[in-house]
């Protein structure tokens, strides 16, 4: 009924859909404040359920208690819906960091202020809002973003999760070097830049696989600084 429910208010495209999995099994007082703010709540009790709800009914934002393996899930369905973890009590700096690694828009710890979770909640949906290209064409490299495939002079690359994600990123301003820091920030949400070799390795196999005939020119890295995906073209004399 709730699948029913949400194709019904698409049909109509009024307020944000959200999806509760809040583990509550008698009810929620955060579903009802929620809805008394406007929002159409398809609240479930169960993970299980939550990962097939957000398949089926496409909901705007998941709101989920601090379960990481639904983000996790989520995340490998190749789904873009805005996830906001609830996480448990006296979680800490680790507990955060945990959930953006796993691909989560936005922590909020409980107990937490109402009011602050609403703004959160308006902040992730208008930064989702954002109108995107449905095709990317950089060189020869073309992304279809409906379909998530990538070809490179016609022929098709399989790309991991990550691997397509930094793509992208890296394809919004081709020829722009992006740091390591902001990199591992936005594309994997990691606050600081550490030991970690994880964007390195990705760029690596990524470069690989954009390879047509052998030779690197694409994700080129900047001694130093960081990551573009081409080199700007030369002015011709």
């Amino acid at each position: 009924h709730l699948v029913e429910r949400a194709g019904r208010r698409y049909g109509r495209r009024m307020s944000a859909a959200l999806l509760l999995a809040d583990g509550e099994p008698n009810g929620s007082a955060l579903e009802q404040h929620l809805t008394a703010h406007g929002y159409d709540v398809l609240r479930v009790a169960a993970s299980e359920e939550a990962l097939d709800i957000a398949e089926r009914a496409r909901p705007d934002l998941v709101l989920v208690a601090d379960e990481l393996d639904v983000t996790d899930r989520l995340r490998a369905r190749d789904s873009r819906v805005p996830v906001i973890v609830l996480g448990r009590e006296q979680a800490g700096a680790i507990d955060r960091v945990r959930a953006f690694a796993r691909g989560c828009d936005d922590y909020v710890a409980q107990p937490f202020v109402y009011e602050e979770l609403l703004w959160r909640i308006r902040a992730v949906l208008r930064r989702s809002a954002r109108t995107e290209p449905e095709t990317i064409q950089v060189a020869e490299i073309y992304v279809d973003r409906l379909t998530r495939c990538v070809t490179v002079a016609g022929r098709r690359v399989l790309l991991a999760a990550r691997e397509y994600e930094l793509l992208l990123k890296l394809a919004s301003e081709p020829t722009r070097v992006f740091t390591k820091e902001e990199l591992l920030r936005e594309v994997w949400g990691f606050r600081s830049l550490g030991r970690t070799r994880t964007l390195d390795s990705h760029a690596s196999r990524l470069r690989r696989k954009l390879c047509a005939d052998g030779e690197a020119r694409y994700v080129l890295n900047v001694w130093g600084v960081g990551y573009r995906l081409l080199e700007p073209a030369q002015p011709s004399a």
